[in-house]
């Protein structure tokens, strides 16, 4: 709506802006809501762009003594980075793929070189697959073909990001779509790679990725709704108008997001619908695209399941990932029929064959099929594994033989295979001490090959030391809580601290290398992550005592790990920031209410702080695919009661709300981020949290931040650069809370 009520207070040295109040009713189970900033949703109001500029203005105010730390942070990491460098090559058909980077360009070139004539033909022998060595300072690769030059295409552009880059199966065209705007609805486009140039093929509004058909002059791809659900599969003929795409599937469930893909093996198209709870999935027989999907297993409330197309001893069969009466998950296997079919899909499940038995605790996650072996992904320990199983004669599947991981807190992931053929596995390895590593698995032999692991300048992983420790949550529940410092570095509760957390969607936040997390290393701050319920790392029962009802276990969880390491004498405990981003950004903020004296400060990225408003209002994107996590507070009056009890816009310290604290002692001090053209979290959620504070906390507004980025998405703003000096800005806030802006 537009008011013709007074307009925000504009930011001056002397006080933030303070936004009007405009007061709009909101009934819902007898319950009664005042809202004074529902207006801010408006974002074609000239005045809500007025305050959203008033902010950013006050936020630059307040931190202009930050200016030369950012630029120190920004150098950091820029030093810390090798600009110009080339990721190791990806094996498809007769070419290796790979990214290369160039000092001063802002995204990456997507590149390609034939393979060598004498081994261009994939077969058993590794030396096929020996990936060519990068060339001096990151140089092109002889025989180099650019087949996109991202900063070419962003140029003159607000914002640019890729959402597909997909080369035909014969080599000689590229499905690829940009994006903008931020609000990630893609151009599909269609280029001639002999010739560089694209096609007349331009497919406005489409969604993530793009998929070729056997043909290499059909490709396939998503749509999404007004609610910006991805809810049809289309078909377009390269050459043909756009208006003639045909419809191949819709999915008119609400609750449902639909989704695209090809099995590595090329035999067929995967799609693929499901809800938070439940799936289905259909095949369609890649060599007849314009052909009608068949169920795999049709759809039960309550089961999820996946497929990957194998071939044992010479038979078709189906890898079914599911959770039918299994918690963690079942590897089973649905061989073809003589027809070449997998039969009636309502008694599919009645012929499932267990290959990966049920393990309670082994959280299966993936499988990835070969011509010669499986690569099964699980999750043990809140730490993700890789399994290889070895396709004997006759079909025969050995054994699960884990591949052993380089440290403690390393995480071992399936990295880039596209070849159904390759005798080799290329997976990634890291942690928060090891950049990202990437090595090639003999399988037969068992012998490993580094291929790389990303140079850091100046960066020496013995300075530095990763550990796991355990809180305890109120419920007795303990929760595994991530810590990486200097090495060498006390533990006599005299350190700033940062701890990070998640805990949504059974997404689980595993320990990575950060470039940028090094400077707060070096400063002296020790860096954690609570592994909070709601999240994934340790199983599925993880994730669902942490979700609807059971939501207030990952606020609690965050608490106790914040508490932990207080006592255990890992952090100062005047001096201890939280950070989260959206769904955490809703645990950052049920954390400030819950205990806003443990928090000397807390950043809020892109945060989901309005999560009753937002979903009782099923016109809203993303609104009714969520419920199955957050709840229905629209029909059921008891989710209403709970997401109103913790949603941090009804509860602020001094909001007077039933549970909510008194005002403390010590407010901290808050930064909240977010993009005008975010589709995931609207940036009216932090706005009208922030404005909450303004009118709630008069002595502590001042230290209440709102950044909002004009021309950025969910993820912020596009380009390494404008990433890097977003991550230095944050950071140099986390610095000045803990009191270290002016440590070298």
């Amino acid at each position: 709506m537009t008011s013709s009520a007074s307009p925000t207070t504009p930011a001056a040295a002397s006080g933030p802006p303070i936004a009007r109040r405009v007061p709009t009713e909101r009934r819902h189970h007898g319950d009664v809501v005042v809202e004074d900033y529902e207006w801010l949703r408006d974002a074609a109001d000239p005045s809500v762009r007025a305050h959203v500029d008033a902010e950013n203005a006050w936020a630059q105010a307040r931190t202009a003594h930050l200016a030369g730390l950012r630029e120190t942070l920004f150098d950091e990491i820029k030093g810390r980075t090798v600009e110009d460098d080339v990721s190791v090559p990806v094996r498809d058909g007769d070419w290796w793929y790979y990214r290369r980077t160039v000092e001063g360009g802002q995204h990456a070139l997507l590149c390609r070189v034939p393979a060598l004539l004498e081994a261009a033909a994939p077969s058993e022998d590794d030396a096929a697959w020996e990936p060519p060595a990068a060339g001096e300072d990151g140089a092109a690769l002889p025989g180099e073909q650019v087949m996109l030059d991202g900063d070419a295409e962003a140029d003159g552009q607000p914002f640019f990001a890729l959402g597909a880059a997909s080369v035909s199966p014969d080599g000689r065209l590229l499905a690829w779509s940009l994006d903008t705007t931020g609000d990630e609805r893609f151009t599909l486009r269609v280029r001639d790679l002999a010739t560089g140039a694209d096609l007349d093929d331009e497919v406005p509004d489409v969604f993530y990725g793009a998929t070729w058909a056997a043909d290499s002059t059909t490709v396939l791809y998503t749509v999404v709704d007004d609610a910006w659900r991805p809810h049809e599969v289309r078909r377009h003929a390269v050459g043909t108008p756009v208006g003639d795409d045909a419809l191949v599937h819709r999915e008119d469930d609400a609750r449902y997001w639909l989704g695209l893909g090809r099995t590595r093996s090329g035999r067929y198209l995967v799609l693929a619908s499901g809800s938070k709870t439940t799936s289905e999935v259909w095949l369609l027989d890649a060599t007849d695209p314009g052909g009608t999907p068949r169920s795999v297993a049709g759809r039960r409330t309550g089961v999820e399941y996946d497929v990957e197309h194998a071939v044992l001893g010479g038979r078709d069969v189906l890898l079914v990932l599911h959770d039918d009466g299994a918690t963690d998950y079942e590897l089973s296997m649905l061989t073809a029929g003589d027809d070449g079919g997998y039969g009636d899909p309502a008694t599919a499940a009645q012929r499932w064959e267990p290959v990966v038995a049920h393990e309670a605790g082994r959280r299966l996650e993936d499988v990835d099929a070969f011509a010669g072996h499986l690569a099964v992904s699980y999750r043990r320990d809140a730490l993700p594994r890789v399994a290889v199983m070895e396709i004997g004669p006759g079909g025969a599947l050995g054994g699960l033989h884990e591949v052993p991981a380089p440290s403690a807190l390393a995480v071992t992931a399936v990295g880039a295979n596209r070849s159904f053929d390759a005798p080799l596995l290329r997976l990634g390895q890291t942690s928060f001490v090891l950049p990202a590593t990437v090595t090639d698995l003999h399988v037969a032999t068992g012998a490993r090959s580094v291929r790389r692991t990303a140079p850091v300048p100046g960066y020496d992983p013995a300075g530095y030391t990763e550990e796991r420790t355990w809180a305890t949550a109120p419920d007795g529940t303990r929760v595994p809580v991530s810590v990486v410092a200097r090495a060498g570095a006390a533990r006599d509760a005299s350190a700033p601290g940062e701890l990070y957390g998640y805990g949504s969607y059974e997404v689980s936040m595993d320990p990575s290398f950060s470039p940028s997390r090094v400077s707060l290393l070096d400063r002296g701050v020790v860096y954690a992550v609570a592994h909070v319920r709601g999240g994934g790392e340790m199983g599925r029962s993880w994730y669902d005592d942490g979700k609807q009802l059971a939501k207030n276990n990952t606020f609690t969880d965050f608490v106790a790990a914040a508490e932990h390491l207080v006592a255990g004498g890992w952090v100062d405990g005047e001096r201890l920031v939280a950070s989260g981003r959206s769904a955490g950004g809703l645990l950052m903020g049920a954390a400030l209410n819950l205990a806003p004296e443990l928090f000397a400060g807390v950043l809020a990225g892109v945060p989901f702080v309005d999560p009753l408003t937002t979903m009782l209002d099923e016109s809203l994107p993303l609104t009714i695919t969520e419920q199955e996590e957050w709840g229905d507070p629209i029909r059921d009056a008891d989710v209403y009661a709970l997401m109103k009890a913790y949603a941090p816009t009804e509860n602020l310290p001094g909001s007077g709300a039933p549970g909510a604290l008194p005002l403390p002692g010590r407010l901290p001090a808050v930064l909240a981020t977010t993009s005008l053209h975010d589709t995931r979290v609207s940036y009216v959620e932090p706005a009208k949290w922030v404005a909450l504070m303004r009118q709630l906390w008069p002595g502590g507004a001042p230290a209440t931040l709102l950044r909002t980025e004009v021309d950025g998405g969910h993820g912020g703003r596009s380009g390494r650069y404008e990433t890097w000096r977003e991550r230095a800005w944050e950071n140099a806030w986390v610095l000045d809370v803990l009191g270290l802006a002016s440590t070298p």
